[in-house]
């Protein structure tokens, strides 16, 4: 399969990382980051669901480019914090995208929150958007608990702090960030959706 697909994002980690997903799952698209179309202006997340904001992604992306778009919004739900900052994730500190700033933060509000209580999950929501409207959304997550400082210079976002549940053989006490690619990718809630999303992709766009 070579047609286009294009991923709503401009973070090109997440185009290299959902490519290999693909591939993993023999669905190759010619898979493009939003970059691709720089006419195509960002899309606001308002949306209060993270299916919600990447279904408002890709629906834009489509209609604006006549492309199949895909695109995820995905978060870190913490329980001694009702869920937060779920779909908040990536602005927590105050500014988009400054992971440093939302580790910091959130480290601090839970200085003193003992490991029992440090339950947290990674949630993702995946969505394909068609130009003649045809949708599709699937939720994937990841369960561990947060450690109490940054871990591992791999990944992205709040890895290097979710130390993840799954096979001991596989995570052996390390966090996301201390994982190699194929190794997140087997167990992530990224992972975990795009593969639900990529049977939906392979017949769409096959």
């Amino acid at each position: 399969m070579s047609q286009r697909l294009i991923l709503a994002t401009r973070n090109p980690h997440k185009v290299t990382e959902l490519r290999a997903i693909l591939a993993e799952a023999g669905v190759t698209p010619d898979l493009v980051g939003a970059d691709a179309y720089p006419e195509v202006p960002d899309v606001k997340e308002t949306g209060v669901t993270f299916a919600e904001n990447a279904l408002l992604k890709a629906r834009t992306l489509a209609s604006a480019t006549g492309v199949p778009a895909v695109a995820d919004d995905s978060g870190l739900c913490v329980d001694v914090l009702g869920g937060a900052p779920g779909i908040f994730s990536a602005r927590w500190a105050g500014r988009h995208g400054d992971d440093a700033a939302n580790l910091d933060l959130l480290l601090a509000q839970l200085a003193d929150i003992d490991t029992p209580h440090r339950a947290a999950h990674f949630a993702c929501a995946a969505a394909l958007a068609l130009p003649d409207g045809a949708e599709h959304v699937v939720e994937g997550r990841l369960s561990g608990v947060l450690r109490h400082a940054p871990a591992g210079s791999g990944g992205f976002g709040y890895d290097p702090i979710l130390q993840p549940d799954g096979p001991e053989d596989l995570v052996r006490g390390r966090t996301c960030a201390e994982l190699t690619p194929e190794e997140k990718n087997s167990i992530s809630h990224r992972g975990r959706a795009f593969r639900a999303l990529a049977p939906v992709i392979r017949e769409l766009l096959g």
